[in-house]
């Protein structure tokens, strides 16, 4: 039953929108690495494109906040979205002219990632608006959301090994820019009217977008619960990127299982967690926002990497992997809700932003660390430094008496200080 004076077209046009863009996004993870190796014949320069592209998309991320709020998330978003499309279009378009060197090719994926930061974080600062005219709970838009992100990521790599196989990774890319074209239409149509530029405080002087900067990050440090999950989701993500890029793919391949089993791996992780944030969606809202965190992350987290570790059969393997995926469905929507309704309005953009940014900080040294882990000690106690790693990180903060406040709802937002 809807609430009077609430409207889902806007939510279901974002999401929509949102699932569109990541489907995008996976094919072009896909799609430029099977472009640039045949191409380069060099592995080398295949992971030098990868970090230029993610380099600039978290450094964006973090500097674009206050332009969210002085432009609006909305705004920002269409603009990031159109001319992601055209950039990742010239890719091709140049390659098939014979104008692409590789100095050029970097400059464009350069520039996508720094596209890519403020489009994704205009998308999500909208979060809050979104749920608030739909008459739905952050968990359950923040639940639906990560229902939408997993399905599209999974739903993406296998249309993009599809469109590689058949197509070739040039026109892969293609498709990829079609994606952000079919988001920023779905999006522009669906939030009319909303994600509007912050309206300045009656009375408050003018100040400098160095300032509004430091007033993200003043916030964002003086509040424990969000840094306390900022610094727990960097090294988690560092840990997963460290296992999807490396631990996994030598397991499979030391253990005898082989590349069949690894696809199946991350789909069983995938397929599961979209259950569990479907479930999140569902009942997340009743939920104790603390036990629920410890007991999935506890369920989600070192088990995964210790059944491999202790050379398993492939069967329960897949089987503590898909509890291990129902359970991190819960934990995005559970960690969003908390992080949006932390932040006060004015500050949206800026500080979610920083957040984000700072949460996908360690992600390139994933992949660093977990080659010299196995290098160095073998990919079974490589796995289980990892699992302890992933325990300690995510436990840490269940040791400090301020991080239980994500259960409460937070006090009224403080006033934004113009100070320097």
């Amino acid at each position: 039953m809807s609430v009077p004076g609430t409207t889902r077209t806007p939510l279901v046009g974002g999401l929509v929108a949102e699932g569109v863009s990541y489907v995008g996004t996976r094919i072009s993870m896909i799609a430029i690495p099977w472009f640039v190796l045949p191409t380069t014949g060099s592995a080398t320069q295949t992971g030098l494109v990868a970090a230029v592209e993610i380099t600039p998309l978290v450094l964006f991320k973090a500097l674009g906040g206050p332009l969210l709020d002085r432009v609006g998330p909305r705004r920002v978003t269409l603009v990031c979205d159109l001319l992601s499309a055209l950039v990742v279009a010239s890719i091709p378009l140049l390659h098939g002219l014979g104008m692409l060197s590789f100095p050029t090719l970097l400059v464009l994926v350069a520039v996508a990632g720094a596209l890519r930061g403020p489009g994704d974080a205009g998308k999500a600062a909208m979060t809050p608006e979104l749920a608030r005219v739909a008459g739905w709970s952050l968990e359950r838009v923040a639940g639906l959301a990560a229902a939408v992100e997993r399905t599209s990521t999974m739903a993406g790599a296998a249309l993009a090994g599809i469109l590689v196989a058949t197509v070739g990774a040039t026109n892969a890319l293609y498709v990829d820019a079609a994606s952000f074209v079919v988001a920023f239409a779905v999006f522009a149509v669906a939030t009319t009217g909303l994600g509007r530029p912050v309206p300045p405080e009656v009375g408050a002087h003018a100040t400098s977008y160095a300032t509004e900067l430091r007033q993200g990050w003043q916030f964002l440090r003086t509040e424990p619960v969000l840094i306390a999950l900022c610094a727990m989701v960097a090294m988690t993500n560092l840990v997963d990127q460290a296992y999807a890029a490396v631990l996994a793919p030598v397991w499979a391949k030391e253990s005898g299982a082989g590349v069949a089993v690894l696809g199946t791996l991350f789909a069983v992780m995938s397929g599961a967690s979209v259950l569990g944030a479907l479930a999140a969606a569902r009942w997340g809202e009743t939920l104790p926002r603390f036990r629920t965190y410890v007991l999935a992350f506890l369920v989600a987290g070192a088990p995964r990497y210790v059944v491999m570790a202790l050379d398993s059969p492939v069967w329960a393997v897949l089987a503590v992997t898909a509890v291990a995926g129902f359970a991190a469905g819960f934990l995005n929507p559970i960690l969003g809700a908390v992080i949006l309704e932390r932040i006060p309005a004015p500050l949206l953009g800026r500080v979610s932003s920083l957040n984000t940014a700072i949460c996908w900080s360690l992600m390139p040294l994933g992949g660093i660390l977990g080659g010299l882990a196995v290098a160095g000690l073998g990919v079974s106690p490589a796995l289980l430094v990892a699992g302890a790693v992933y325990l300690a990180t995510t436990m840490a903060p269940t040791r400090v008496p301020s991080f239980r406040r994500m259960d409460r709802a937070p006090a009224a937002a403080r006033p934004v200080s113009s100070g320097a």
